[in-house]
């Protein structure tokens, strides 16, 4: 979303820019960076000195960085990596458009190019977390929570939903948080009340609603308002009392537990998608054996699974020694997923026969891929439906009976 606001900020200077391009010749590259884990930040540096060597033979001609890893490393990487003419941290847009040659013009406020598919944008209604677990570096990167006014989020939605906008994606480091800090009480209700008026949104999604404090109020809304989908994506991370004491979540197992059987009772068929963290220093393997059979017996409908990091100043850093090894880690998430996925192909298998309304994202080979409200973009279970089957077209809606299944697939056809 940063880089969409940096390229329609561009635009407006009457700079001609692209978004993943692989067209040769270009005269600057921006590259935006991720610092929260290993692996981002590996991925992260190696395109940076991709872009460099390119530069060094002369493809392109300068090369800026920016970012939540030039925000936490930015002295090292100076040091370190040779050939970028600068570096900027998460809150210095008007430093680099200044250093482009382009001046920060404030009727673009809430404007973004858009580089999703036009029917989906992710939109952050706050930046930044007051939280303090003790694996995470977001704080250190983003500084304290801060949320947006709902006028302004509602202006660029306004202005999403003119682009074309269908599916309106809401993030934040913390969801639970968003209103606690300007309006003096948990807002996300109220701010989700407004959003759903707006008619050109046939599905508004939540991401990283943070469970500790959960603002129930979203709850009776999910139920009542049509476009609001019956998805709630909430990081639990462990179940474990000690492992989440020692990662300083602010929540316990029966606390999760009454969480996850209250969605169950209200909304039966909201799909609830997790976050889970394996490998923190102190998780023995009983505290591992304890998330497996909660994983085995809550059934999530989707879950995503990280090993620990153990990231620099951070109090996990400070205080424990990342002594469980990384093989062990990788095993124990290996094994999560492997329990997850056969609660996923059994859930898949109750769908076939059913009709779903679902969203066309791509072409892609034999078939044009989409998804349901239970789905979010990319990181979820994917509808395929034969290209010959019926015309149909990206960023359209179509009811599709499921006619096959496998463990995070579904197949179907146009009725």
């Amino acid at each position: 979303m940063d880089s969409e606001l940096l390229m329609k900020q561009l635009e407006g200077n009457g700079i001609e820019v692209r978004h993943n391009s692989n067209e040769p010749g270009a005269e600057t590259v921006i590259i935006n960076t991720c610092g929260f884990i290993r692996y981002a930040k590996h991925e992260s540096i190696e395109v940076i000195l991709y872009y460099v060597r390119e530069k060094e033979l002369g493809k392109i001609g300068k090369v800026y960085v920016i970012g939540c890893l030039t925000e936490r490393y930015k002295d090292e990487l100076s040091i370190e990596i040779q050939g970028v003419d600068q570096f900027f941290g998460v809150k210095n847009l008007k430093e680099i458009l200044k250093t482009l040659g382009a001046v920060y013009k404030k009727e673009l406020i809430g404007k973004r190019i858009l580089s999703t598919p036009h029917h989906y944008a992710y939109m952050k209604i706050s930046e930044g977390c007051d939280r303090t677990c003790s694996f995470c570096a977001i704080p250190l990167i983003k500084g304290p929570h801060h949320s947006r006014p709902v006028k302004e989020i509602m202006k660029e939605a306004e202005n999403l939903a003119s682009q074309g906008v269908k599916e309106l994606i809401l993030i934040a480091q913390d969801l639970t948080y968003y209103g606690v800090d300007t309006y003096k009480k948990a807002n996300l209700a109220y701010l989700l009340e407004q959003l759903s008026a707006i008619r050109e949104f046939e599905w508004i999604r939540l991401h990283y609603v943070y469970p500790a404090n959960f603002p129930t109020g979203i709850i009776p809304l999910i139920k009542e308002r049509k476009n609001i989908c019956r998805y709630i994506d909430i990081p639990f991370q462990h179940i474990s009392d000690h492992i989440l004491k020692i990662m300083r979540r602010g929540i316990e197992k029966e606390e999760i537990l009454g969480l996850i059987r209250y969605f169950r009772k209200e909304i039966p068929e909201m799909a609830i998608r997790t976050t889970l963290l394996v490998g923190h220093p102190g998780e023995s393997k009983r505290n591992f054996e304890e998330l497996k059979q909660f994983v085995k017996e809550v059934e999530f409908d989707r879950l995503g699974i990280f090993t620990y990091s153990h990231e620099e100043n951070t109090h996990s850093y400070s205080r424990y020694k990342d002594d469980i090894p990384e093989k062990i880690k990788q095993e124990r998430a290996d094994e999560i997923m492997h329990i997850q996925e056969q609660v996923s192909n059994r859930m898949n298998k109750n769908k076939v026969g059913k009709v779903f309304k679902v969203i066309i994202d791509r072409e892609e080979h034999k078939f044009m891929v989409g998804r349901t409200e239970y789905d979010s973009p990319e990181i979820d279970n994917e509808v395929l439906v034969r290209k010959d089957q019926k015309t149909t077209r990206p960023g359209e809606f179509y009811n599709v009976k499921i006619t096959n299944s496998e463990s995070f697939d579904l197949f179907g056809k146009i009725v």
